[in-house]
């Protein structure tokens, strides 16, 4: 897959999300960083379609929906349902294992998210941020790739 050219629409769009991401990561309210990752994964998934990855533009729109869900419920039997409907989205898009990246970043999301709170929410998150970032090498995201990197600085210090 070719590389998106710096200014094309679809890099410009990762920059949004990376400016979201970056505001995200540099909160110490949980409660903050939850909806603004939900802001940021929905900017992610219109990056992502524009450069033809639908994996990774679905990921995206599950990780938004489960972050701003677990804004008002902690409930296990949601979050199972949210770890199916991830699942299933993985069996039905993902080719190969760079396909299932972003099935296991958001997977690991729902969990940090559901069942973790503070640091240990956090550690969970960066290994979901560790799966995206190899995600966001492959597929030439620039702002993505940037953004995965700043993340997990970002989140070891906070």
């Amino acid at each position: 897959m070719p590389v998106a050219a710096p200014f094309s629409l679809a890099q410009l769009v990762g920059y949004a999300a990376f400016a979201l991401g970056m505001l995200s990561f540099l909160q110490r309210d949980d409660r903050r960083l939850r909806a603004l990752i939900g802001a940021q994964a929905y900017t992610y998934a219109a990056h992502f379609c524009l450069l033809g990855s639908n994996v990774a533009m679905l990921a995206s729109l599950a990780t938004g929906t489960r972050a701003w869900i677990s804004l008002f419920t902690r409930s296990r039997r949601v979050a199972v349902a949210i770890l199916a409907f991830n699942l299933t989205l993985g069996v039905l898009t993902a080719h190969g294992v760079a396909g299932w990246l972003p099935v296991v970043a958001t997977s690991a999301g729902t969990v940090a998210f559901f069942w973790f709170s503070g640091l240990r929410m956090r550690a969970i998150l960066l290994g979901s941020t560790a799966c995206w970032l190899v995600n966001n090498v492959l597929l030439g995201s620039i702002g993505g790739t940037l953004l995965e990197l700043v993340i997990g600085a970002t989140n070891l210090t906070t």
